[in-house]
């Protein structure tokens, strides 16, 4: 597959979602907030429908679908009921993800390759619906094989370890976990699957990875949504959106 000459920014709405929840009512509206980012410049909108819905729910799932512009990408996990709400929305994309209920965020990707059959179904059943399927998976050559075999076109790289260490200031472990990351992104695009990666980016790990050419999407929530506070929305996702692109450009121009 040849490299992407753009990138995409998915913008995640969960956690406008969650402050919502904190006190019930319809205060602030996920909907609203995916509407300002796409005017703001996001590619698509990500909402995860967890089973507790500690965030999202399924109403939000269905005004989202009837209400914006761009493409919906519904994170889920691997549930027969999940896969019963999925086709019936029938989203533009859905991203499978492994899912604890204890869990604050998602701990780490999917494992594609202890799942194959399981997963080969669910691929299957929302492929037959018309929807475009990605599996959240670690930076690993088995698990980008896996999801190969299951017959998913999409994958995207879990780099919440790599953010970490880097937010950590762990020089080693940032640089360690940043190679399997370009290792994993090349293994992936040669193999003809188109790569997204998404999990505790910020504006200076964002820029990072969106200089890499194999990458094609990236997806961002908690971040912006934080920084939206003091920002604003429509600032903060302009902002990634400059960020992205200023570091394409100068990725691509340096090889």
């Amino acid at each position: 597959m040849a490299a992407n000459p753009t990138i995409r920014l998915g913008v995640n709405i969960d956690h406008v979602a969650t402050v919502r929840n904190a006190r019930g009512g319809r205060h602030p509206d996920p909907v609203k907030a995916a509407e300002i980012a796409i005017a703001a410049g996001a590619d698509g909108i990500t909402a995860h429908l967890r089973e507790d819905r500690r965030h999202i729910v399924d109403d939000d799932i269905a005004r989202l679908k009837q209400r914006i512009t761009k493409p919906l990408n519904f994170e889920m996990a691997a549930t027969p009921e999940m896969v019963g709400i999925a086709c019936k929305v029938r989203p533009h994309a859905a991203c499978i993800v492994p899912e604890k209920r204890q869990e604050r965020t998602t701990e780490g990707g999917l494992d594609a390759a202890g799942q194959r059959d399981v997963l080969r179904g669910t691929v299957g059943q929302l492929a037959e619906a018309g929807i475009r399927v990605s599996l959240f998976i670690a930076a690993e050559p088995a698990q980008i094989e896996a999801a190969a075999v299951i017959g998913a076109p999409v994958i995207e790289i879990h780099t919440g370890a790599w953010c970490e260490a880097v937010a950590a200031g762990d020089a080693a472990a940032s640089a360690a976990e940043f190679a399997r990351i370009v290792r994993s992104a090349k293994h992936a695009n040669s193999m003809g699957l188109e790569v997204h990666a998404g999990h505790g980016l910020d504006f200076v790990t964002a820029a990072t990875i969106a200089a890499l050419p194999e990458i094609a999407e990236l997806n961002i929530g908690h971040f912006l949504i934080g920084e939206a506070i003091f920002d604003g929305l429509d600032a903060v996702v302009r902002k990634m959106r400059a960020v992205m692109n200023h570091a394409r450009r100068d990725g691509g121009a340096g090889r």
